[in-house]
Protein backbone atom coordinates (compact mmCIF):
# COMPACT_ATOMS: atom_id res chain seq x y z
CA UNK A 1 0.00 0.00 0.00
CA UNK A 2 1.45 3.46 -0.91
CA UNK A 3 1.59 6.07 1.97
CA UNK A 4 -0.51 8.10 -0.40
CA UNK A 5 -3.30 5.72 -0.40
CA UNK A 6 -2.70 5.07 3.12
CA UNK A 7 -3.02 8.97 4.34
CA UNK A 8 -5.95 9.01 2.58
CA UNK A 9 -7.85 5.79 4.13
CA UNK A 10 -6.56 6.74 7.45
CA UNK A 11 -8.60 10.53 7.18
CA UNK A 12 -11.57 8.35 5.40
CA UNK A 13 -12.16 6.51 8.66
CA UNK A 14 -11.39 9.00 11.06
CA UNK A 15 -14.04 11.31 8.91
CA UNK A 16 -16.42 8.25 9.29
CA UNK A 17 -15.59 8.04 12.91
CA UNK A 18 -16.01 11.86 13.69
CA UNK A 19 -19.56 10.99 11.75
CA UNK A 20 -20.45 7.69 13.86
CA UNK A 21 -20.27 9.53 16.95
CA UNK A 22 -22.79 12.72 16.08
CA UNK A 23 -25.41 10.01 14.60
CA UNK A 24 -25.11 7.80 17.53
CA UNK A 25 -25.66 11.71 19.86
CA UNK A 26 -28.68 11.71 17.66
CA UNK A 27 -29.85 8.54 17.96
CA UNK A 28 -30.12 8.29 14.46
CA UNK A 29 -28.20 4.84 12.42
CA UNK A 30 -25.77 4.70 10.35
CA UNK A 31 -26.73 4.34 7.20
CA UNK A 32 -29.73 6.35 7.70
CA UNK A 33 -27.55 9.42 8.40
CA UNK A 34 -24.99 8.65 4.76
CA UNK A 35 -28.46 8.41 2.83
CA UNK A 36 -30.16 11.60 4.22
CA UNK A 37 -29.97 13.97 0.93
CA UNK A 38 -29.20 17.61 1.99
CA UNK A 39 -31.93 20.05 2.09
CA UNK A 40 -32.44 21.15 -1.65
CA UNK A 41 -32.43 24.53 -2.24
CA UNK A 42 -35.36 26.40 -3.41
CA UNK A 43 -35.20 27.21 -7.22
CA UNK A 44 -36.35 31.22 -6.86
CA UNK A 45 -39.53 32.07 -8.75
CA UNK A 46 -39.45 33.35 -12.34
CA UNK A 47 -42.02 36.32 -13.58
CA UNK A 48 -43.60 35.20 -16.55
CA UNK A 49 -46.39 37.69 -17.74
CA UNK A 50 -47.42 41.00 -15.82
CA UNK A 51 -51.10 41.95 -16.91
CA UNK A 52 -52.68 45.25 -16.42
CA UNK A 53 -56.50 44.75 -15.76
CA UNK A 54 -58.80 47.80 -16.66
CA UNK A 55 -62.16 47.86 -15.81
CA UNK A 56 -65.31 50.12 -15.67
CA UNK A 57 -64.29 52.38 -18.29
CA UNK A 58 -67.93 53.37 -19.03
CA UNK A 59 -66.54 55.87 -22.25
CA UNK A 60 -69.42 58.45 -23.19
CA UNK A 61 -69.05 61.36 -25.01
CA UNK A 62 -70.09 63.78 -22.33
CA UNK A 63 -67.87 64.70 -18.93
CA UNK A 64 -64.42 64.33 -21.07
CA UNK A 65 -64.70 60.52 -20.65
CA UNK A 66 -62.93 59.74 -23.45
CA UNK A 67 -60.22 62.13 -22.27
CA UNK A 68 -60.15 60.26 -19.69
CA UNK A 69 -59.94 56.67 -21.00
CA UNK A 70 -57.10 57.99 -23.43
CA UNK A 71 -55.30 59.09 -21.06
CA UNK A 72 -55.24 56.18 -18.87
CA UNK A 73 -54.15 53.93 -21.85
CA UNK A 74 -51.32 56.67 -21.94
CA UNK A 75 -50.42 56.00 -18.67
CA UNK A 76 -50.54 51.70 -18.93
CA UNK A 77 -48.46 52.74 -22.11
CA UNK A 78 -45.60 54.60 -20.37
CA UNK A 79 -44.84 52.67 -17.66
CA UNK A 80 -41.27 51.71 -17.01
CA UNK A 81 -42.00 47.90 -16.72
CA UNK A 82 -44.71 47.84 -19.50
CA UNK A 83 -47.36 44.55 -19.33
CA UNK A 84 -47.49 42.43 -21.70
CA UNK A 85 -51.42 41.68 -21.40
CA UNK A 86 -53.73 44.13 -21.20
CA UNK A 87 -57.13 42.81 -19.43
CA UNK A 88 -61.09 45.11 -19.97
CA UNK A 89 -62.83 43.98 -17.27
CA UNK A 90 -66.65 44.81 -18.69
CA UNK A 91 -68.31 47.96 -18.70
CA UNK A 92 -66.59 49.08 -21.25
CA UNK A 93 -69.42 51.76 -22.63
CA UNK A 94 -71.38 53.92 -20.29
CA UNK A 95 -74.83 52.31 -20.89
CA UNK A 96 -75.71 50.28 -24.05
CA UNK A 97 -78.71 48.35 -21.30
CA UNK A 98 -81.02 51.39 -21.73
CA UNK A 99 -79.32 53.07 -24.67
CA UNK A 100 -81.23 53.57 -28.41
CA UNK A 101 -79.16 52.39 -31.53
CA UNK A 102 -78.05 55.53 -32.12
CA UNK A 103 -76.35 56.35 -28.49
CA UNK A 104 -75.06 52.35 -28.15
CA UNK A 105 -73.33 53.05 -31.43
CA UNK A 106 -71.83 56.55 -30.55
CA UNK A 107 -70.42 54.83 -27.16
CA UNK A 108 -69.13 51.86 -28.95
CA UNK A 109 -67.82 53.96 -31.90
CA UNK A 110 -65.69 56.23 -29.19
CA UNK A 111 -64.12 52.99 -27.12
CA UNK A 112 -62.86 51.40 -30.60
CA UNK A 113 -61.44 55.08 -31.87
CA UNK A 114 -59.88 55.81 -28.63
CA UNK A 115 -58.79 51.98 -27.69
CA UNK A 116 -57.44 51.75 -31.55
CA UNK A 117 -55.21 55.38 -30.92
CA UNK A 118 -53.90 54.50 -27.82
CA UNK A 119 -52.41 51.32 -27.22
CA UNK A 120 -50.71 48.55 -29.51
CA UNK A 121 -50.32 45.95 -26.39
CA UNK A 122 -52.82 43.29 -27.12
CA UNK A 123 -56.33 43.25 -25.14
CA UNK A 124 -58.41 40.57 -24.01
CA UNK A 125 -62.11 41.29 -22.88
CA UNK A 126 -64.90 40.51 -21.03
CA UNK A 127 -68.57 41.52 -20.94
CA UNK A 128 -70.01 43.79 -18.86
CA UNK A 129 -74.02 44.65 -17.81
CA UNK A 130 -73.92 47.95 -19.34
CA UNK A 131 -72.02 46.88 -22.51
CA UNK A 132 -75.45 44.42 -23.09
CA UNK A 133 -77.80 46.57 -25.59
CA UNK A 134 -81.16 46.81 -25.04
CA UNK A 135 -82.14 44.83 -22.46
CA UNK A 136 -84.56 47.28 -21.00
CA UNK A 137 -86.97 47.31 -24.29
CA UNK A 138 -88.94 49.93 -22.96
CA UNK A 139 -85.95 52.19 -22.51
CA UNK A 140 -84.14 51.50 -25.38
CA UNK A 141 -86.36 50.60 -27.80
CA UNK A 142 -85.76 47.81 -28.86
CA UNK A 143 -87.81 44.33 -29.72
CA UNK A 144 -84.89 42.07 -28.89
CA UNK A 145 -85.22 40.78 -32.31
CA UNK A 146 -82.27 42.87 -33.76
CA UNK A 147 -79.28 41.37 -34.44
CA UNK A 148 -76.83 43.16 -32.51
CA UNK A 149 -79.04 42.99 -29.39
CA UNK A 150 -78.06 41.88 -25.93
CA UNK A 151 -74.71 40.61 -26.23
CA UNK A 152 -73.79 40.38 -29.99
CA UNK A 153 -72.65 43.99 -30.60
CA UNK A 154 -70.19 43.87 -27.60
CA UNK A 155 -69.16 40.70 -28.71
CA UNK A 156 -68.38 42.06 -32.26
CA UNK A 157 -66.89 45.41 -30.88
CA UNK A 158 -64.56 44.10 -28.55
CA UNK A 159 -63.07 41.06 -31.10
CA UNK A 160 -64.23 38.38 -28.97
CA UNK A 161 -63.75 34.46 -30.01
CA UNK A 162 -67.04 33.79 -28.27
CA UNK A 163 -69.03 35.65 -25.16
CA UNK A 164 -67.07 33.10 -22.75
CA UNK A 165 -63.64 31.32 -24.13
CA UNK A 166 -60.39 30.43 -22.65
CA UNK A 167 -56.59 30.84 -23.61
CA UNK A 168 -52.99 30.09 -22.72
CA UNK A 169 -49.84 32.35 -22.17
CA UNK A 170 -46.68 32.13 -20.83
CA UNK A 171 -47.55 28.62 -19.09
CA UNK A 172 -51.15 30.38 -17.41
CA UNK A 173 -53.75 29.42 -18.46
CA UNK A 174 -56.81 32.11 -18.19
CA UNK A 175 -60.47 31.58 -18.65
CA UNK A 176 -63.02 34.60 -19.60
CA UNK A 177 -66.61 34.52 -18.32
CA UNK A 178 -69.90 35.47 -19.50
CA UNK A 179 -70.84 36.74 -15.90
CA UNK A 180 -74.10 38.96 -16.80
CA UNK A 181 -77.55 37.63 -17.32
CA UNK A 182 -80.86 39.25 -17.90
CA UNK A 183 -83.44 39.21 -15.19
CA UNK A 184 -86.25 41.45 -15.86
CA UNK A 185 -85.41 44.73 -16.57
CA UNK A 186 -82.50 43.95 -14.35
CA UNK A 187 -79.43 41.57 -14.31
CA UNK A 188 -78.23 38.75 -12.29
CA UNK A 189 -74.44 37.96 -11.74
CA UNK A 190 -74.17 34.08 -12.67
CA UNK A 191 -72.95 31.33 -15.20
CA UNK A 192 -75.50 30.14 -17.24
CA UNK A 193 -75.68 25.99 -17.76
CA UNK A 194 -73.66 25.79 -20.79
CA UNK A 195 -71.36 27.76 -19.40
CA UNK A 196 -70.74 26.09 -16.46
CA UNK A 197 -70.50 22.78 -18.02
CA UNK A 198 -68.16 24.13 -20.27
CA UNK A 199 -65.98 25.30 -17.34
CA UNK A 200 -65.62 22.12 -15.53
CA UNK A 201 -64.85 20.52 -19.47
CA UNK A 202 -62.17 23.45 -19.90
CA UNK A 203 -60.29 23.36 -16.51
CA UNK A 204 -60.10 19.50 -16.83
CA UNK A 205 -58.46 19.33 -19.94
CA UNK A 206 -55.23 21.38 -18.16
CA UNK A 207 -52.33 19.19 -17.57
CA UNK A 208 -52.13 19.10 -13.14
CA UNK A 209 -50.32 21.91 -11.91
CA UNK A 210 -51.30 24.63 -14.83
CA UNK A 211 -52.01 27.93 -12.91
CA UNK A 212 -55.33 29.32 -13.91
CA UNK A 213 -56.40 33.10 -13.54
CA UNK A 214 -60.16 33.89 -14.44
CA UNK A 215 -61.48 36.95 -15.15
CA UNK A 216 -65.22 37.94 -14.65
CA UNK A 217 -67.25 41.38 -14.90
CA UNK A 218 -69.34 40.92 -12.01
CA UNK A 219 -67.15 39.37 -8.88
CA UNK A 220 -67.13 35.87 -8.19
CA UNK A 221 -66.88 36.44 -4.24
CA UNK A 222 -66.23 39.68 -2.73
CA UNK A 223 -66.63 41.71 0.54
CA UNK A 224 -67.28 45.30 -0.81
CA UNK A 225 -71.20 44.03 -1.06
CA UNK A 226 -71.17 45.10 2.37
CA UNK A 227 -70.66 48.43 1.08
CA UNK A 228 -73.76 48.58 -1.08
CA UNK A 229 -75.95 46.66 0.87
CA UNK A 230 -78.33 48.07 4.19
CA UNK A 231 -79.54 46.10 6.62
CA UNK A 232 -83.36 44.90 6.40
CA UNK A 233 -85.98 45.33 9.24
CA UNK A 234 -83.98 42.79 10.94
CA UNK A 235 -80.80 43.74 10.94
CA UNK A 236 -79.72 41.02 8.64
CA UNK A 237 -77.84 41.86 4.97
CA UNK A 238 -78.97 40.10 1.99
CA UNK A 239 -76.95 40.54 -0.56
CA UNK A 240 -78.01 41.26 -4.51
CA UNK A 241 -77.60 38.47 -7.05
CA UNK A 242 -76.69 41.74 -8.92
CA UNK A 243 -73.44 42.81 -6.67
CA UNK A 244 -71.99 39.17 -6.62
CA UNK A 245 -72.38 36.12 -8.52
CA UNK A 246 -75.86 34.27 -6.66
CA UNK A 247 -74.31 31.25 -8.23
CA UNK A 248 -70.96 31.22 -6.25
CA UNK A 249 -71.49 27.83 -4.66
CA UNK A 250 -71.64 26.28 -8.13
CA UNK A 251 -68.31 27.90 -9.01
CA UNK A 252 -66.57 27.05 -6.44
CA UNK A 253 -67.32 23.67 -6.32
CA UNK A 254 -65.83 23.37 -9.79
CA UNK A 255 -62.86 25.18 -8.83
CA UNK A 256 -62.19 22.44 -5.97
CA UNK A 257 -62.90 19.68 -8.13
CA UNK A 258 -59.47 20.82 -10.14
CA UNK A 259 -57.58 22.59 -8.11
CA UNK A 260 -55.88 24.91 -10.87
CA UNK A 261 -57.42 28.27 -10.20
CA UNK A 262 -55.36 30.26 -8.47
CA UNK A 263 -56.57 34.29 -8.99
CA UNK A 264 -59.83 35.94 -9.79
CA UNK A 265 -60.27 39.10 -11.54
CA UNK A 266 -63.03 41.23 -11.54
CA UNK A 267 -64.15 44.59 -11.64
CA UNK A 268 -68.43 45.84 -11.20
CA UNK A 269 -67.91 47.64 -7.99
CA UNK A 270 -65.72 50.23 -8.44
CA UNK A 271 -64.13 49.48 -5.47
CA UNK A 272 -61.46 47.65 -4.31
CA UNK A 273 -60.50 44.55 -2.13
CA UNK A 274 -58.82 41.67 -2.40
CA UNK A 275 -60.48 37.41 -0.51
CA UNK A 276 -58.64 34.98 -0.21
CA UNK A 277 -60.96 31.85 0.38
CA UNK A 278 -60.03 27.93 0.08
CA UNK A 279 -56.26 28.73 -2.06
CA UNK A 280 -58.24 30.84 -4.83
CA UNK A 281 -57.69 34.95 -4.18
CA UNK A 282 -60.42 36.81 -5.76
CA UNK A 283 -59.52 40.99 -6.97
CA UNK A 284 -62.04 43.52 -6.88
CA UNK A 285 -59.95 45.96 -9.14
CA UNK A 286 -61.52 49.22 -8.89
CA UNK A 287 -62.61 51.69 -12.32
CA UNK A 288 -60.85 52.87 -14.85
CA UNK A 289 -63.41 55.64 -14.27
CA UNK A 290 -63.87 56.32 -10.54
CA UNK A 291 -67.12 57.35 -9.67
CA UNK A 292 -68.11 57.16 -13.42
CA UNK A 293 -66.28 60.07 -14.60
CA UNK A 294 -67.42 62.09 -11.38
CA UNK A 295 -63.98 62.01 -9.34
CA UNK A 296 -63.42 59.42 -6.68
CA UNK A 297 -65.80 56.85 -5.73
CA UNK A 298 -66.44 56.27 -2.17
CA UNK A 299 -63.11 54.53 -1.33
CA UNK A 300 -61.64 54.39 -4.88
CA UNK A 301 -59.42 56.94 -7.17
CA UNK A 302 -59.58 55.99 -10.65
CA UNK A 303 -57.09 53.92 -11.75
CA UNK A 304 -56.15 50.20 -12.66
CA UNK A 305 -54.37 47.16 -11.60
CA UNK A 306 -50.90 45.64 -12.56
CA UNK A 307 -50.29 42.00 -11.58
CA UNK A 308 -47.43 40.00 -12.12
CA UNK A 309 -47.99 36.57 -12.65
CA UNK A 310 -45.14 34.22 -12.00
CA UNK A 311 -44.13 30.48 -12.74
CA UNK A 312 -45.26 29.00 -9.41
CA UNK A 313 -48.43 29.97 -9.49
CA UNK A 314 -48.09 33.22 -7.43
CA UNK A 315 -48.39 36.51 -8.05
CA UNK A 316 -48.19 40.50 -7.13
CA UNK A 317 -50.79 42.73 -7.29
CA UNK A 318 -50.51 46.61 -7.22
CA UNK A 319 -53.54 49.13 -8.06
CA UNK A 320 -52.05 51.78 -9.36
CA UNK A 321 -53.99 55.75 -9.92
CA UNK A 322 -53.23 57.01 -13.21
CA UNK A 323 -54.29 60.91 -11.81
CA UNK A 324 -57.34 62.12 -14.12
CA UNK A 325 -58.68 64.95 -12.89
CA UNK A 326 -62.65 64.48 -13.34
CA UNK A 327 -65.09 67.37 -13.76
CA UNK A 328 -67.34 67.89 -10.74
CA UNK A 329 -70.10 69.61 -11.93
Amino acid sequence: MSLEHSSLSRRSLLTRAALGAGVLASGLSFDTALASPRPAVPRPRKRVLRVAHLTDIHVQPEKRAGEGMAACLKHVADLADKPDLILTGGDHVMDSFEATFDRTKTQWDLFTKTLADGLSIPVRSTIGNHDAWGWNKAKSNTTGTENSWGKAWAVDALKLPARYYSFDQAGWHFVVLDSVFPNGDGYLGKLDDEQAEWLDADLAKLPKGTPTLVLSHIPILTVTTSVYTKPDKDNNYNISGSLQHCDYARIKSIFEKHNTVKLCLSGHMHLIDRCDYNGVTYLCNGAVSGNWWKGRHRDCDEGYAAINLFDDGSFEHEYIKYGWKAETK
